[in-house]
Parts: structure tokens; C-alpha cells; sequence
């Protein structure tokens, strides 16, 4: 699911994984404090295998309901790496694209659980409806 993603000019001062929830919790600069669940970075993800090389090639992303973060890397001093549980680890998530991502939690988890419904397909385990 390609999003644009704006320029925030935040960076982050802290970024803590709870194993036990599954969430990537990323404080930024401005006090901002954002909780992304596994599930919903791994769906968000910009790598090619997501959204394609174009507009109109995205690949929507299911059953990942149970996926979890198996490993955090840096990528230089702009972004993290993230590889989860199901072998994805191409996918480079900048400060911005985290921001973005929280910032708009709501209406992008909407419009997820939006385009699984237009597809037929069915979440096993929700956490947000």
C-alpha cells in the first residue's frame, strides 16, 4: 500500500520493540510517542515486494496477523531496518515514513481493514476494528 510520505524533520530519540505485544514503540523529538503493531509495519511496508516499481503494481498483504519483528538494524542515520517473522527484510522504514505511519495510524488501518474487505479476505485475529 504505497502512502506519501511528507517530510517531518522529526527524528527519533527512542525506538523500543515489546516483545510481548508485538508493538515498535518510537518516540520522536517533538514528544510525539507512536505504537506500530508488527502487523500493521509489515502491511505499510515500501519495498518493491509491497508496492511494486510504479503506481498500480502494489500487492496487497495478508495474512499477517501473527507476523512479528525478528530483527532491528540501522540504516545509516536516517532509518531502520526491520526483518519479520515470515523472511521480510527488504523493507528500509526512514524517520518520516515512521512518523507517517503513526501520525496516521487510524486512517491508514482503516483503510487497510478497508481494502482486505474489497478483496474477500478475512483477518483471523483482529486487534483494531
Amino acid at each position: 500500500m504505497r502512502i506519501e510520505i511528507p517530510s517531518c524533520g522529526s527524528k527519533p530519540t527512542e525506538i523500543k520493540y515489546h516483545k510481548l505485544s508485538n508493538i515498535l514503540e518510537v518516540q520522536f523529538d517533538d514528544g510525539s510517542i507512536f505504537e506500530l503493531p508488527s502487523e500493521y509495519l509489515r502491511v505499510y511496508t515500501q519495498s518493491a515486494e509491497a508496492v511494486g516499481h510504479g503506481p498500480g503494481q502494489e500487492t496487497l498483504q495478508v495474512g499477517k496477523e501473527d507476523v512479528v519483528i525478528t530483527d532491528i538494524r540501522p540504516v545509516g542515520l536516517y532509518a531502520i531496518g526491520l526483518t519479520f517473522s515470515d523472511g521480510h527484510g527488504s523493507g528500509i522504514y526512514s524517520w518520516d515514513l515512521l512518523y507517517t505511519l503513526g501520525a496516521n495510524f487510524p486512517l491508514f488501518w482503516s483503510n487497510y481493514l478497508d481494502a482486505l474487505a474489497a478483496a474477500g479476505v478475512a483477518r483471523k485475529s483482529p486487534f483494531h476494528n
